[in-house]
């Protein structure tokens, strides 16, 4: 127990029945996004909040902080034997860890900062992962054995960098939220079983591509605007931050709907998530919170995945 009374997160890990390397590999991913926290708060200052003039796998403009948190989180994972490789929205390819044991069970896939348009704005963003099984432990898999893990996640959670930094994880039966401490290096249990309430007025989607949805998205945003006298007799407000973790996390705080569905539109007809370190993770913890986690045609978590870097609606 800290001075608090608050439970730390490695006291937390320990009364959980998680083996040593998953908790090593939690430990390691909280440890880093506490010194992405201070990177984030910093960047100003240090002039890291601008372009790198580069773009990532998906051809998306890469931010000076996309490129340092995502060798902070390699650097890190890397430490863990455990984990025999990783997944990275800024790298094309697997990243090996050469440090894994001979059996390693586990791969890591990351966002390492999520919603990095947001940064010259000084809006939320977020680091999102995900922990997955190997069916055959190896020190090196090979890409189908990746794909085929997405299937068996272990753990996954993701830190909000807000007016606190806040860290969101379930091993899959419930979802814990801790905040990390003034001091910036401890992570305290806030919550320990985060569930999502029933009741919302709230729908969250990026209302620029209205001319792109399908019918039953265009009909469900519809009968949301239509408010008190509208089919669902109650008003209703949107938002959107155009960071995927702020936009989540106000779900477990308020309710509500996150949309971003895929639209009729060159390139976008899986919409633009990517399935094993954005859309995949937080299905897990919504799940676990007890909401829905849906594609628009069935469960995310039931997505066969085909390549690293797929999307989902």
């Amino acid at each position: 127990m800290m001075a608090s009374g608050k439970s730390d997160l490695a006291g937390w890990l320990e009364d959980q029945s998680a083996t040593p390397g998953l908790k090593d590999a939690i430990g390691r991913t909280a440890a880093v996004c506490a010194q992405i926290s201070a990177l984030v708060r910093a960047a100003p200052l240090e002039g890291n909040a601008g372009s790198a003039d580069a773009t990532n796998v998906q051809g998306e403009e890469q931010k000076q902080l996309d490129v340092l948190t995502n060798d902070m989180m390699v650097g890190e994972l890397s430490r863990c034997p455990e984990i025999a490789a990783m997944v990275s929205e800024e790298v094309p390819g697997l990243v090996f860890n050469e440090k894994a044991d001979e059996n390693a069970a586990l791969v890591a896939c990351f966002d390492p900062l999520d919603g990095s348009s947001n940064i010259e704005t000084n809006a939320a963003i977020g680091t999102i992962f995900s922990l997955l099984k190997l069916e055959k432990p190896t020190a090196r898999p090979e890409i189908p054995q990746v794909l085929a893990a997405a299937r068996n996640q272990v753990a996954a959670g993701y830190v909000l960098y807000g007016p606190s930094t806040l860290l969101v994880l379930s091993f899959g039966s419930s979802v814990a939220i801790f905040a990390l401490e003034p001091g910036g290096k401890d992570f305290l249990l806030v919550e320990e079983k985060a569930a999502v309430p029933a009741q919302a007025a709230e729908f969250a989607i990026n209302m620029a591509y209205a001319n792109f949805w399908d019918k039953a998205v265009s009909t469900y945003v519809e009968d949301c605007i239509a408010g008190k006298t509208g089919p669902r007799g109650k008003a209703f407000n949107m938002r959107w931050t155009g960071s995927m973790v702020a936009d989540v996390h106000r779900l477990f705080v308020r309710g509500g709907i996150f949309i971003y569905p895929a639209l009729a539109q060159a390139g976008r007809g899986e919409g633009k998530l990517r399935f094993l370190y954005e859309a995949n993770p937080m299905a897990f913890l919504i799940e676990a919170a007890g909401g829905r986690a849906l594609t628009g045609k069935g469960r995310i978590r039931a997505i066969t995945a085909s390549d690293l870097h797929q999307r989902a609606p």
